[in-house]
């Protein structure tokens, strides 16, 4: 693998394909994600969103081309996270944060030993300071005074800070957020919106978001990438992306009904198909 050390990016997408039999999902994109930045990942349901995600965790491997992460100063040699092997992996893994959509807390642990489980999976610390680190993390959250309650006695918006909670445990570089605002309330999500950005500043982040909000996370984002076909169909400042001249990205940033993107999945006339009877 021949890749160039870059001091501004974190994570480099080159002409990678990825689809599930005949079916497309990426179609040889190219894009970086720079580093202390937060980039949002936006488009239609389908468009291969959260597979980018999967792709750089190693969850999947590119059919073709190359997902590099980049070492930690300009020095260090980059790697293809899809030519890894188990144990590298998981080194690389430990760079990475995931916040799941809807949190996913183990319901059976507390809110502060959800939080200390990935310090006591990945690390050989002390308890005594491991009960640092996770009421410190707690407290960035803002949800110190919670530590003992279980999952289903927090609210959804508190379950949300509580996993981001646990995604920063092991201080990563790297932090995937997949659909962080669904299914909460105004304030919870302005709150959550507003602590993915002021986490990401001041622990020198790298943020990956996946979002259908389009207010909130252009709020937030320095970049933003809308995924439509396979391909890339916009990419740039929440201001650029909002004023691109491409029908899709038009339709996608104004929620109109009619565009490029249809309701319907591809299929025959309806007619046609009542006519040909049940398939088997």
């Amino acid at each position: 693998m021949a890749a160039t050390p870059s001091a501004s990016s974190l994570i480099e997408f080159r002409n990678v394909r990825f689809g599930y039999g005949e079916r497309v999902i990426l179609d040889e994109i190219s894009f970086s994600i720079p580093r202390g930045k937060v980039t949002a990942l936006m488009g239609a349901s389908g468009g291969g969103k959260t597979t980018v995600m999967r792709l750089i965790g190693g969850q999947y491997q590119a059919q073709s081309g190359d997902v590099i992460l980049y070492g930690t100063n300009p020095d260090s040699v980059p790697v293809n996270v899809g030519t890894l092997g188990r144990e590298a992996l998981y080194v690389a893994r430990r760079r990475m944060g995931m916040l799941f959509q809807f949190g996913a807390l183990f319901t059976d642990l507390s809110v502060f030993d959800n939080v200390a489980f990935p310090l006591r999976e990945h690390t050989n610390l002390a308890p005594e300071l491991i009960r640092d680190i996770v009421l410190m993390k707690l407290n960035a959250v803002g949800l110190r005074g919670a530590r003992d309650l279980m999952p289903s006695e927090v609210s959804g918006g508190m379950a949300r800070r509580v996993a981001l909670a646990r995604a920063i445990a092991l201080d990563p570089e790297l932090v995937m957020y997949d659909e962080p605002f669904a299914g909460l309330d105004p304030i919870s999500l302005g709150t959550a919106a507003r602590l993915i950005r002021q986490l990401n500043d001041a622990m020198g982040l790298t943020s990956i978001i996946v979002s259908h909000d389009l207010d909130e996370t252009f709020h937030i984002a320095d970049q933003v990438i809308i995924l439509a076909n396979g391909k890339i169909a916009a990419q740039g400042t929440p201001h650029e992306v909002q004023n691109s001249d491409n029908p899709l990205v038009h339709q996608f940033v104004n929620a109109l009904p009619e565009g490029p993107v249809q309701f319907h999945y591809p299929a025959v006339e309806i007619g046609q198909d009542f006519m040909n009877g049940v398939q088997k």
